[in-house]
């Protein structure tokens, strides 16, 4: 399935209404069978547990929370098969002046699952709490662009940026901002919130086995009727990669979210069903240069220098891997061939060096995360280090959940992350803009900083793709990051399987799937 960037954004609207964007349903996929087919239980695999419900905790990429959050809160937005984004619970999220401001417009009639009205309240509410860094919330960098926000009616709301941003929709799109909860139902505390989440997806909590097993059923005041197809859903997490294709293909499973190149064209040869994503950007570690050794420019180089991504691809996936050498893919409008790293062993040992000869030999901790490619990952980073003089390395293993903590405690060397998108407004400024509380690197430099707000702001494509063109060569010669591989988001299901559905960072979405028998 594959998304492409837009051709162009509108001056006075914004990707919705008099942009082109549709306030009704997308279609659906064609079915061996015709019709979608309405009943039925799909029992699906997750790659990582989640701790809570809350929705401003689970993350809204593939990798972490997102079919999860989309079953049981429904999505404000969505996009289509081009990467246009299109109305949802939404009819129209709108600019009229060049991005300065917002007016979201609901569907009238929307109500939670306990039968209260989803409205503009509700948004305000939501979006007010992804803020609070109590919460944990993995949106807080994109709500916090929101200074200040107005309920018009039950069914408008206002909002302020702190600058400019006319494609804020993306912001909502690929964050928890996209899911609204119930107020009252959050007001009661997570653990009450947990035990019964109320949103207003197409599914609802059954029953929560914590670290085995989520049972949703169909919602039925889900507002996009006949959807859910499905009556019921059954999801659990399996972070190891050959355990999750092997549940598929022996027929334990009727679907699984995917991550892995190898599996995925594992599972093509064993006739399954895939859908893949392509992204720009891709996975990397995050350096952190608010502290030692990472402070030190010469540590951050050295360690890109060192790293061979294509003895990383072989270690971790049998070379099925795409390195992301270059930050966007080819197929994008903004593609350069400035190359973000090398791999120079002898410069990097040099590096390696100079700094032990000034004290400061380097030494770190590599946080990651317990699926079985990060974990490979890591230890792939640690032999190839091994194999310099004056460079150590010890890995930390964090589960998924806490990842988030990062951006506020910032108590970590170097950790994995991602840096992924189909335009790079706004993904790329919340991860390296100086004033991100996403930039888990904490690298602040005029000349990115300001490349990047030309990219947000600029109306035509040849100053943006200038702009982008300056951030890659600052993000080659800072190295806030080193970039690893091109990320895969998908999912793969027996051919009963229909109606597999992306968007955003590869979120699948629940409301669209059905069995063909």
């Amino acid at each position: 399935m594959r998304l492409l960037v837009a051709a162009a954004v509108c001056a006075t609207a914004l990707l919705l209404g008099a942009c082109g964007g549709s306030s009704g349903p997308a279609s659906d996929s064609a079915s061996p069978s015709g019709a979608p087919v309405s009943g039925g239980h799909a029992r699906i695999i997750l790659i990582n547990d989640v701790r809570t419900l809350d929705p401003v905790v689970l993350g809204n990429a593939f990798t972490v929370g997102a079919l999860v959050g989309n079953a049981l809160y429904g999505t404000l937005l969505r996009a289509d098969e081009t990467g246009v984004v299109r109305s949802s619970m939404t009819e129209s999220f709108t600019t009229t002046d060049g991005g300065a401001t917002f007016t979201l417009k609901l569907r009238p009639g929307l109500v939670f699952s306990d039968g209260t009205p989803l409205n503009a309240e509700a948004v305000r509410f939501n979006w007010d709490r992804a803020k609070d860094p109590t919460t944990g919330s993995t949106a807080r960098a994109e709500a916090s662009l929101i200074t200040s926000s107005e309920v018009v009616d039950a069914t408008t709301l206002s909002v302020s940026l702190a600058s400019p941003s006319p494609k804020y929709a993306e912001s909502i799109l690929t964050s928890t901002l996209n899911w609204i909860a119930s107020p009252a139902a959050l007001r009661a505390g997570r653990e009450a919130f947990d035990a019964r989440p109320i949103g207003a997806g197409p599914f609802t909590l059954r029953s929560w086995t914590r670290n085995s097993t989520l049972e949703l059923t169909r919602n039925p005041r889900y507002w996009d009727q006949p959807r859910p197809y499905l009556a019921s859903l059954t999801l659990r997490a399996v972070p190891d990669a050959t355990q999750r294709l092997n549940t598929v293909v022996t027929g334990g499973a009727d679907l699984a979210i995917e991550s892995s190149p190898v599996n995925l064209g594992k599972a093509r040869d064993a006739g399954l069903t895939t859908a893949v994503m392509p992204l720009s950007g891709g996975t990397l570690i995050a350096l952190n240069s608010r502290r030692p050794p990472f402070d030190d420019i010469r540590a951050r180089r050295a360690l890109a220098l060192a790293l061979d991504m294509d003895d990383l691809n072989l270690a971790v996936y049998n070379g099925a891997a795409e390195p992301a050498t270059t930050l966007f893919t080819k197929s994008s409008p903004f593609y350069s061939d400035t190359v973000l790293r090398r791999t120079d062993r002898p410069a990097a040992q040099r590096l390696f060096d100079e700094l032990a000869a000034a004290g400061k030999p380097l030494t770190f901790t590599y946080t990651n995360v317990p699926t079985s490619e990060n974990r490979l990952t890591a230890e792939n980073v640690q032999a190839q280090l091994s194999r310099f003089r004056n460079v150590k390395v010890e890995i930390r293993t964090i589960e998924v959940a806490e990842l988030a903590a990062l951006r506020t405690t910032h108590d970590f060397d170097a950790a994995t992350s991602t840096a992924i998108f189909i335009d790079p407004e706004p993904r790329l400024a919340t991860v390296f803009a100086g004033n991100s509380l996403a930039n888990l690197s904490g690298v602040a430099d005029p000349d990115l900083d300001r490349a990047l707000r030309t990219g947000a702001s600029a109306s035509s494509e040849a100053d943006r793709r200038a702009a982008y063109g300056t951030v890659q060569r600052q993000l080659a010669d800072l190295v806030p990051a080193v970039f690893l591989m091109r990320t895969t988001p998908g999912a793969v299901a027996h051919a009963r399987v229909s109606g597999l559905k992306q968007y955003g960072l590869g979120s699948l979405l629940p409301d669209q799937l059905w069995m063909n028998d």
